[in-house]
This record gives structure tokens, C-alpha cells and sequence, in this order.
């Protein structure tokens, strides 16, 4: 959530960055019609409040002087201006209530040096890694490849679950829990994240916090029952919300975490979107990676996070891709956004399969996370980052596609090998 008093003293500057991000700038001309009214209140309150304190001295007085009856008198006169100014705080506290729920459906303000555009197409490409490979045979997708071998079946979920699950059997199950635990493996004993495994539902309050709520209530699944849970849509959100309310040390920072979860996300608005095997699915399962970190470290932290997803795909020997997303394309929490976009042969295109964010103080302030620097002082908001370390279920099909071999078989990745109890090859 952005700072009421940032946003009140900046509104030119937030209502170009808001346009920028194709943000409707209606609310923030309500926003500003709350605060001249905010301020006419204050100010009549203000006035108000000197009348009374002039007429207690002035009753007090009367009353020292032994004039009772005019200043039974005169408090008659001034009786309503207690009312009056309860009257105004209300409407005050009223005010500011419209603002800050304003400010809960604002996105996050661009850093300055995020491209500006409208969409996916403004997004400008930094780095690349690896070369897609130059097949003697026409590359299957990864639909094809794993139903032949049995290792997928997307039929059998669909009468189970319905549209957008699967089921993975044999070597391709096998494949899915070996990349969980090579990505823990190595997010924990090579970058220094500590691994934590946090609930898979969380409440309301957590929700907010990391700013799927209010505004993003439809792309959740939601508990039917009246402590009014959500199945989390990434790790994202229990995680990042673990010291929620609390003021930490700034010896405790930055800090690092990494999570295996299934996630969950009812994809709202997505339907007829890669609708065709894993990309885009109701439920997958990921590895996530968060760090909490000081204002000041958080840029260079951000380029670290990303470099430790990034190393996953080059461990793996997957080509990828890495861009900084555009005003246009950028997440609600985020500030910025790196995506990395690995290389799927089927398509001959990169697609996205980790998105790292830096959200600033921006998650922080909804769940009132803070630090404390050495030697005291006021607390500041500490800054927050995310990014998929990675998608799982993207990664596997990844893998089926660049090392399919023509007759139908998958070469399984050597620094696979180990935790995949010997297997090399899925036939």
C-alpha cells in the first residue's frame, strides 16, 4: 500500500506513474476531494477547538471573580461546541477511512527505470542464456511426448477434477518431485535461503498483506466456511506475511527463504489461454524464493534473486530469456519486475517461468512489517521480494521438450540423475 502522506504531497507525481501503469486515475481525483475536504474539517475543527478552550478561560475567570451566573451563561453559549467538534472528528475520521480504502486498490508506483508501455510488448529483453536447440525432426509439444510415454494424463484429472488439472504418473511423477527437491537443494546449500514449508491456506489478513485483497478476490479459491480461508495462489503470500506486525533488528536482515507448495489459482478472465497441457493450470506446484531486506539493499538483492532462479535454468542447461516488464505488464505489489522466460522448442518462443519482484515497502506497509536500525531510532518499513525459484510444472515441461529425442524418448538432465534413482532416460 502506497503512504497516505506520500500520495497526498505527490499526487501529480503519482497520478503520471498511475497512467503510466494504466491505472484509472479516478479514484486518486475522489482521493483528492476526500483531502481538501479532510483539510476544510480539520480546519473548522482546529477553529472550533481554540473557541472552546478561549470560553473554558473565559468561564473560569468569571467564576474566580464570583460572577457564577455569567458563567452559567455563557457555558450555555458555548454547550454545543463539544458537540460540533465530535461532530467534525467524525467526519475527519470518516475522510481518512475513504483514503486509505482507496489507497488498498492502488497499485504500487514503478521504479524509475521500468520501461513504459502498455503491455507485454514494451517489455525489454536484458540477458540471454544458452541457444535453442537445432532439431534434425519436427519438435513435438509436451502434450504429445508425456501422454505417449504414460507419464501424463490430462483425460483422466478432467473427469476427476475438471478442465486445467493433471495427472502425472510413473517417471513424470518422478521427474516433478526430483525437480522440487534439486531447486530446494540448491536454492539452500549453494544461495543461502532457508527452507520453510508454511500452510497451504491462509486468512483474510495475510491476503492483504501481500495484496491479493481486496482487489484480486476472484482469482482465489475460496473455503466455504466462516473463518473465511483462501488456498494460497503462490507461497508468495504465507511467507512473505511470516513476521507480519512485527518490528525485526536490522542485524536480522536481509533474510532469506525458500518454500516448496502447490499453489492455487482459479485463473479468472484466462479462460481459452493455453487451455493445452501444463502452462496454465487451476494447480501446480512451485518453489519459491523471498527475501526481506533494508530499503537500501533491496535493489541489489532483487538482481541477486534473480540470479539465483536464473542459475536453475543454467544448471538444467535450459535456454532462457530474461526481461524487465513494463509499466503495463507489471504485478500489483511490484515496483519492478524481472521475468525469466525459458525456451519451449513445441512454440519457438520463450515463456515465462519465473517472475522476480521487488515490491519495496509496499507489502510491508499492509502488514506492518518493521525494522529497527542499530542504535535505535524510528522503525521503517522493511522492503519485500519474490520470485519463483521456479515454476515446477514449467521447468518439467521444459525439460520433455528440449531433450525429446525423435523416437519419442526424454533424455533426463545429468544433475538430475542423482535424484532420480539412476534413470537417464524416460521410455
Amino acid at each position: 500500500m502506497l503512504d497516505l502522506n506520500y500520495v497526498r504531497e505527490n499526487l501529480d507525481a503519482v497520478k503520471t506513474a498511475l497512467a503510466n501503469r494504466h491505472f484509472s486515475l479516478e479514484t486518486l481525483e475522489r482521493f483528492a476531494e476526500l483531502d481538501v475536504e479532510r483539510r476544510s474539517v480539520i480546519s473548522e475543527s482546529d477553529a472550533v477547538n481554540q473557541a472552546r478552550n478561549a470560553a473554558s478561560k473565559e468561564i473560569g475567570d468569571l467564576m474566580k471573580a464570583g460572577k457564577k451566573d455569567e458563567a452559567e451563561a455563557r457555558k450555555a453559549e458555548v454547550a454545543g461546541l463539544k458537540d460540533k467538534q465530535a461532530e467534525l472528528d467524525k467526519r475527519r475520521d470518516e475522510a481518512e477511512s475513504a483514503m486509505r480504502e482507496i489507497l488498498t486498490n492502488l497499485p504500487n508506483v514503478p521504479a524509475d527505470d521500468v520501461p513504459v508501455g502498455k503491455d507485454e510488448s514494451a517489455n525489454v529483453e536484458i540477458r540471454k542464456w544458452g541457444e535453442p536447440r537445432v532439431f534434425d525432426f519436427e519438435p513435438k509439444d509436451h502434450v504429445d511426448l508425456a501422454e505417449a510415454l504414460g507419464i501424463l494424463d490430462t483425460e483422466r484429472a478432467a473427469k476427476i477434477s475438471g478442465a486445467r488439472f493433471a495427472i502425472l504418473n510413473g517417471a513424470g511423477a518422478r521427474l516433478e518431485r526430483a525437480l522440487i527437491n534439486f531447486m530446494l537443494d540448491v536454492h539452500t546449500t549453494q544461495h543461502e535461503y532457508t527452507e520453510t514449508l508454511p500452510p497451504f491456506m491462509v486468512n483474510r489478513t495475510s491476503l492483504f498483506g501481500t495484496g491479493q485483497l481486496p482487489k484480486f478476490a476472484d482469482d482465489l479459491f475460496h473455503v466455504r466456511d466462516e473463518r473465511e480461508f483462501a488456498l494460497i495462489p503462490t507461497a508468495e503470500v504465507p511467507v512473505t506475511n511470516y513476521f507480519a506486525g512485527e518490528i525485526l533488528d536490522s542485524s536480522d536482515l536481509p533474510k532469506y527463504y525458500t518454500a516448496y507448495t502447490p499453489c492455487f489459482r482459479s485463473e479468472a478472465g484466462s479462460y481459452g489461454r493455453d487451455t493445452r497441457g501444463l502452462i496454465r493450470q487451476h494447480q501446480f506446484e512451485k518453489v519459491e524464493l523471498i527475501k526481506l531486506t533494508a530499503p537500501d539493499e533491496s535493489e541489489r538483492e532483487h538482481e541477486r534473486l534473480t540470479a539465483d532462479a536464473e542459475k536453475i535454468l543454467q544448471l538444467l542447461g535450459l535456454p532462457y530469456r530474461t526481461v524487465v516488464l513494463s509499466t503495463g505488464d507489471m504485478g500489483f505489489s511490484a515496483k519492478k519486475t524481472y521475468d525469466i522466460e525459458v525456451w519451449l522448442p513445441s512454440q519457438k518462443t520463450y515463456r515465462e517461468i519465473s517472475s522476480c519482484s521487488n515490491c519495496g515497502d509496499f507489502q510491508s506497509r499492509r502488514m506492518n512489517l518493521r525494522f529497527r536500525r542499530s542504535g535505535g531510532g524510528k522503525p521503517e518499513f522493511v522492503h519485500t521480494l519474490n520470485g519463483s525459484g521456479l515454476a515446477v510444472g514449467r521447468t518439467w515441461v521444459a525439460i520433455i521438450e528440449n531433450y525429446q529425442n525423435e523416437d519419442g524418448t526424454i533424455e533426463i538432465p545429468e544433475v538430475l540423475h542423482p535424484y532420480m534413482n539412476g534413470l537417464t532416460k524416460i521410455a
